[in-house]
């Protein structure tokens, strides 16, 4: 299995489908599904029961994406992921523009 390169906490832009071109944060990294789930993108309506903690009735949410479908965002522009050693620790680097990914 790939090690997926996306995490948590991270602002990326959607490359390809419906949704293209739009950026939002990732709220779910799915590492054995190689998906996530994006704040305000690929949004689904789903019919739900009532329960005791939400009244029922359709609900707008978002739907997972692959993760080869977005990109981190480094300045803007979409960027593929890189590591580097700093300072005795690894790093993750937006490739596009050498800048260091943290959260």
């Amino acid at each position: 299995m790939p090690k997926m390169k996306i995490k948590k906490g991270d602002q990326v832009i959607i490359l390809t489908g419906d949704d293209k071109g739009k950026t939002g944060e990732v709220l779910k990294a799915m590492p054995k599904l190689s998906k996530v789930i994006v704040s305000g993108v690929n949004l689904v309506k789903r019919h739900t029961k009532p329960s005791q903690t939400s009244a029922g009735g359709i609900i707008t949410k978002e739907a997972a994406i692959h993760v080869s479908n977005v990109a981190i965002v480094s300045q803007g522009k979409p960027s593929k992921v890189g590591y580097k050693e700093q300072k005795g620790t690894k790093v993750r680097v937006a490739r596009k523009t050498g800048e260091v990914i943290d959260k």
